[in-house]
């Protein structure tokens, strides 16, 4: 199960992201992200300490997220990304994209 949160909306949108992130899930993550966003444009963080796993779905929308917002002259970041969900980023050098920070 896949948990969404915004922690803060200051300066930037912080969102929280925990447990597993799929096929099945990604849609939702996608339009609880985009929602806040249109709400509050602003540059994005995630939190992915708590982010257990994802797949090649996950990867893609975070690709969308990226392209949405990069459109639009605002940035995405990820903090704290556990090894195994950064590898896949790397693999696909998605790293190269946006800022990945362990």
């Amino acid at each position: 199960m896949q948990q969404v949160k915004l922690k803060s909306a200051a300066k930037r949108l912080e969102f929280s992201l925990s447990g597993e992130i799929d096929a099945a899930t990604s849609e939702d993550f996608y339009a609880q992200v985009i929602a806040c966003y249109e709400h509050d444009k602003k540059d994005i963080v995630f939190d992915c300490s708590a982010l257990t796993f994802i797949d090649s779905t996950t990867l893609g929308t975070f690709v969308k997220i990226y392209k949405k917002l990069k459109s639009e002259g605002y940035g995405v970041a990820l903090e704290r990304v556990r090894p195994n969900v950064k590898k896949l980023f790397d693999i696909c050098a998605l790293d190269t994209l946006m800022e990945i920070r362990t």
